[in-house]
């Protein structure tokens, strides 16, 4: 489907404003496109469903780190991994809530809470909640990633207010099985079918430069922008190689993806999902300033700071603080437009 002048067009879709009907072909399309093509048609996008000059600022704490089952092949908390981390305990409700505190005195509106497990426990949930609610209760915006929920689960999450859920898709379905053996591309897709049944908002993306090609860059996005409806929230993590873990020792020292084909990512994420936020994620450590300048022109919205991402290195918050002043850009104050322009 394209505009009279030939561009791939944005109407159309299940609710008459953003389209689920992109083809495979149209995506590797706009891949294609000169890149200064590109990113002005992805900027069109962006202003015209977000405030330009806006980024989020998100902060990730890792609530419960290391001796997680499943193998996927870029993660040191899987127990598969020879990264050294230690298995621990879910951390305490008070120290969680003491640590979303500290995010929102240093700018974070959104606090995403991540925990080492294939699935939760039953047992874990009250605990789980109880920091839901109370990191609701500072007015930060909730999110959390626990792997694989039931319905149950699920629907106890939305009573205690989560916002947010996070299950990454990781990569295209073709690549899929050269990252992870020990859960199914299907099974990621039907815990983000009981997320949106609870009622709970989606946050699914992935990573790049995991030794994919382009098509599977392609097929990636294609997965994400035709689903019933967009993730509301799309991460796009570059891969941070980890020593012991199978994709850090085979790429260990080097850098598998360029910073202009991570920004054609970004791109081809806010054209084909115009009102999502676009998250720039893991691996932004290692970007030059002006790189992450043209993911913001690109489209993206919100960044993850602090000096951690669960378990890797991250910028940090005065890092950030510095970059934004330098390219104009403000924190955005609240969740609400977002909120407006999901239910629009």
């Amino acid at each position: 489907m394209v505009d009279p002048d030939g561009r791939p067009s944005i109407a159309g879709g299940t609710d008459g404003m953003t389209r689920t009907d992109w083809t495979r072909a149209e995506i590797a399309d706009l891949f294609d496109l000169p890149f200064t093509e590109l990113l002005f048609r992805a900027a069109e996008v962006h202003r015209a469903h977000h405030a330009a000059g806006e980024v989020q600022l998100c902060t990730l704490l890792s609530i419960k780190t290391g001796g997680c089952p499943e193998d996927c092949g870029y993660c040191s908390q899987s127990a598969h991994a020879k990264s050294g981390l230690k298995a621990e305990k879910l951390m305490d409700v008070e120290a969680v809530l003491a640590a979303a505190a500290e995010a929102r005195a240093h700018g974070s509106r959104r606090f995403c809470m991540g925990a080492a497990w294939r699935e939760p426990k039953d047992r874990d949930m009250a605990k789980v909640c109880a920091m839901v609610a109370g990191v609701k209760a500072m007015g930060l915006e909730t999110c959390m990633t626990l792997g694989m929920l039931t319905a149950t689960q699920a629907r106890q999450l939305k009573e205690a207010g989560l916002d947010y859920y996070n299950h990454n898709i990781d990569t295209s379905p073709e690549h899929y099985g050269e990252i992870i053996s020990t859960r199914t591309f299907q099974e990621r897709l039907d815990t983000l079918d009981e997320v949106r049944e609870a009622g709970i908002s989606v946050c699914c993306g992935g990573i790049v430069g995991m030794g994919e090609a382009r098509a599977d860059r392609v097929g990636f996005i294609h997965a994400l922008a035709t689903l019933p409806r967009h993730p509301e929230s799309v991460p796009v993590n570059a891969l941070v190689p980890v020593k012991g873990t199978v994709l850090g020792d085979m790429f260990a020292g080097e850098k598998m993806i360029d910073d202009i084909e991570f920004v054609r990512t970004v791109a081809v994420a806010r054209i084909t999902m115009p009102r999502s936020m676009v998250r720039l994620s893991a691996g932004r450590e290692s970007m030059s300033e002006a790189a992450q300048a043209l993911c913001f022109l690109a489209g993206a919205n919100s960044i993850f700071t602090g000096d951690k991402l669960l378990t890797t290195a991250n910028a940090g918050d005065s890092a950030d603080a510095a970059m934004l002043a330098k390219l104009g850009l403000k924190p955005m104050e609240n969740a609400e437009p977002m909120r407006a322009m999901e239910k629009a």
